[in-house]
Order: structure tokens, then sequence, then C-alpha cells
């Protein structure tokens, strides 16, 4: 009998010792405190993303810098642009419908026969994104551009004045053309400032950064 109340006595002193030996150092009750709580994990939605800033933003994980909306000759000059950095499967492409309001066009030509001539001209002259208009109150004119601003439309003329089209106009026109986003994944500060230095070159784009899009 007293054999088992010395075992006893001792073991509680063991379990007493372990119990303060936990509490005073890097124990299970320890680790819990330290643990990362649950509750206060916060996804952060494209908006508080985007505030972050780019040196932030460039750090986290899932982010998506967007760049566009291009039409398809500003597009596949846009990809040359970046093609120096390397980014290889971090690029990929999304098509969007933009709703535009600006264009720049040359007034219509007695017939198509005309209007098609001149468009040959231009696009030899380098201007690939050059087409008649087939139908409506400006049937037969050439549509060298359509933009989202007045200021982008103006560029474009300024532009074209400097390669010696002559004519052109800009007005409103309400339609929704179909774009491309070029979408970068987990940009780094450097891409992004490269693509800043690079936006004034494409009137009317933007640079986007927020949480990457979930395929559908």
């Amino acid at each position: 009998m007293r054999t088992l109340v010395v075992f006893l006595l001792l073991a509680n002193l063991a379990l007493a010792g372990y119990l303060w030996l936990d509490s005073a150092s890097s124990g299970e009750g320890v680790r819990l405190k330290e643990q990362v709580q649950p509750d206060k994990i916060k996804l952060l939605s494209p908006q508080e993303v985007a505030a972050l800033g780019p040196s932030k933003a460039a750090s986290l994980a899932n982010v998506c810098l967007e760049w566009g909306p291009f039409g398809e000759f500003d597009r596949a000059r846009a990809l040359a642009d970046i093609e120096p950095l390397g980014l290889g499967k971090l690029v990929t492409q999304r098509r969007v419908e933009t709703p535009t309001s600006w264009w720049v066009y040359l007034p219509p030509f007695a017939n198509k026969a005309a209007a098609d001539k001149r468009v040959s001209e231009l696009k030899t002259a380098g201007l690939k994104d050059a087409y008649v208009v087939d139908g409506g109150v400006q049937r037969f004119s050439i549509s060298l551009g359509v933009f989202r601003t007045e200021d982008g439309a103006n560029a474009q003329l300024k532009d074209l004045a400097k390669q010696g089209v002559s004519g052109a106009k800009a007005g409103p026109r309400q339609q929704v053309a179909l774009q491309s986003l070029v979408v970068i994944r987990d940009p780094q500060q450097a891409v992004i400032a490269r693509l800043r230095e690079l936006s004034p070159a494409y009137p009317g784009v933007e640079t986007k950064i927020g949480d990457c899009e979930k395929p559908a």
C-alpha cells in the first residue's frame, strides 16, 4: 500500500512539473496563443488591392494587372513591347466588350470602290486599323480608330497629321467594340513601372491592379 501511495505522489509531481514547463516555455499552450487567428484573416477586394500601391500590391499573391483595352493592331504592338520583360506564361489575354464613344474617320466617299482604294493606300502606309464603314449614315466613310475619350481621338488626329494623312476628323460615335485586355499575373514592381511608361503610347489605355479573375 505504501508503495502505491509513493508511486501516485511521484506521478502527480511529474505531471505538475510538465504543466509548469509547458506554460513557461514554448509548449502547446504557447503555440496555440501564437497561431494566426482565422477569424481575423480578410480577403482584399480589387479596390483595396489597388489602394495598396504598386510596391505592396506586387508583393501579394494572386494579384493580376490588367492593361488595355486594345484593338487588334495595338494589341500586337503592346505584346511586342512587353516581350523583352520575359513574362512567359504569366501573360494572358481576355476579350472584353468595350463601350466606345469617339472615333477618327475620313468623311464618306462617293462609292465603296473609292473608299476601298483609299483604305488600301492607308494600310500600305502602315495604318492597319483602317476600314470602310458599310452601312448607316456614315456609309463609305473610313474609320481610322475608335476611342473611349475625346482626348484619345484628338491624339490620333495629331499622329495622323504627322504621317501626312489629311481630311481626317474626330467625332462622337456610340457603339460596343470587342477588344482585348493584356493580363499579367503576380506583376513585379519593375513590370508595373514599365507598363506605365508604355501607356502614353496607347491613348485611352488604362493600367489596373486587383484580384485575378476566377475562370468561368
